[in-house]
């Protein structure tokens, strides 16, 4: 039996296990499961309707730093998630890496964003959930809750242009990772400031768009290997 289980590792999981490795390596993995883990552990509650005792606690906690210079600033940085403002971004990212002959890279970045939203539009009708009305809020939005589809879509979208960017160009890679993080960062702080999600609706977000930014880049490093 132990041989038998022994054999069977050894051929078909160990081989594909080492080549996913070998692409995305054991931080990427790690990182990977615990979000998987995290998600599940959100996806039930969520399913079995129970409430967040921190949602509405870190809400109104953020609320109290609510002025109107930081309204502006916060409309201005959520925008960068809006669709019609990613719609731009996307188009002229694969324009420019279809214009360099980067046809491998402009296809995946087609397929990370329209995975992307479709992923977004089914988990919010399954789930369902409700968005804040703690306040009077400064957007409308009429979609659910959860996961947030600025955050899932921020992730996707800035995600692969950074990487994009610092595979191109490796020497700016720390800035441009850094500064990535910064701007996705933000434009989910900027949904909790104008209250139109819970925090856990952001870390939902963050979460499948990472997951689903990982798949399409380890499919495209397969890709070029192959």
């Amino acid at each position: 039996m132990l041989r038998q289980i022994s054999n069977f590792w050894l051929h078909h999981i160990h081989p594909h296990l080492a080549s996913l490795i070998a692409t995305i390596g054991l931080v990427g993995l790690a990182s990977c499961l615990l979000v998987i883990f995290v998600l599940a552990q959100l996806a039930e509650e969520v399913l079995e309707r129970d409430a967040f005792k921190f949602d509405t606690t870190f809400l109104l906690w953020l609320h109290q730093f609510a002025n109107p210079n930081l309204d502006n600033l916060m409309v201005f940085i959520t925008n960068l998630g809006n669709p019609s403002t990613v719609v731009v971004v996307a188009g002229i990212s694969i324009l420019l890496l279809w214009w360099r002959r980067y046809q491998e890279e402009a296809k995946a970045f087609v397929f990370a964003c329209l995975g992307g939203l479709i992923l977004n539009t089914g988990l919010k009708l399954f789930f369902s959930k409700p968005r804040p009305e703690l306040w009077h809020r400064l957007i409308s939005e009429k979609s659910f809750s959860f996961p947030s589809g600025h955050a899932l879509g921020s992730m996707v979208l800035y995600g692969f242009i950074a990487y994009e960017l610092a595979i191109h160009y490796p020497t700016f890679s720390k800035v441009i990772y850094s500064w990535t993080v910064i701007l996705i960062a933000a434009i989910g702080i900027s949904r909790l400031y104008l209250g139109v999600h819970w925090p856990t609706d952001i870390i939902a977000g963050y979460g499948v768009g990472f997951l689903w930014l990982m798949i399409c880049i380890t499919m495209l490093k397969l890709q070029k290997l192959r």
